[in-house]
């Protein structure tokens, strides 16, 4: 099976540093959606993980993150494209959980309820503990510049050999061309 694990805000859909908070708030980055619909028409199963840390923080509840990934869905539908699962970290940096980025938890569900090696799965990110978490988990990370990416790509701790690209399209055309992956 190949699949591909990516992350949501920044990635997917416009990142806000006071939190997407409902459906109204949740908006595509221009072509996200078509990229990862192209990914599963090059045979690639996707997945999301991602930090939600606004539930632990009471800025919204599970009906209002539901919501939110029927709209992707729906959205994705709409150009012929399908998230297979969303795994979702809701904790605070303060709980100390194993799933919160920058940890691999969420990546070690992912791998057990596929049965993949994480090896030979590429992740996209746009922050440093993106990447990290992927690094930890053992994928091959590649980061995008939307989001927090252009930041990120400018920190002297990027994992080597980290490919950058502009956006989701941009790492969508490397992934379905790469043959290690």
């Amino acid at each position: 099976m190949k699949l591909v694990i990516l992350d949501r805000d920044g990635v997917i859909n416009e990142d806000s540093d006071a939190y997407i908070k409902s459906p109204e708030e949740w908006q595509p980055i221009a072509g996200s959606l078509e990229a990862i619909a192209r990914l599963n028409q090059s045979g690639f199963r996707v997945v999301v993980a991602t930090n939600q840390s606004g539930l632990g923080r009471g800025l919204f509840d599970m009906s209002a993150l539901n919501a939110m990934h029927a709209k992707m869905h729906r959205a994705l539908a709409s150009v012929g494209g399908k998230v297979d699962a969303v795994f979702v970290c809701p904790h605070t940096p303060d709980e100390a959980c194993s799933c919160r980025k920058p940890l691999p938890g969420l990546f070690e569900q992912i791998a057990k309820r596929y049965d993949i090696d994480l090896a030979h799965t590429p992740m996209v990110g746009d922050s440093h503990r993106d990447l990290a978490a992927g690094v930890a988990a053992g994928c091959t990370v590649i980061l995008v510049r939307t989001g927090k990416g252009a930041a990120t790509e400018k920190r002297d701790d990027l994992p080597a050999g980290t490919p950058v690209f502009d956006n989701l399209a941009a790492a969508v055309d490397f992934i379905a061309t790469e043959p290690r992956l």
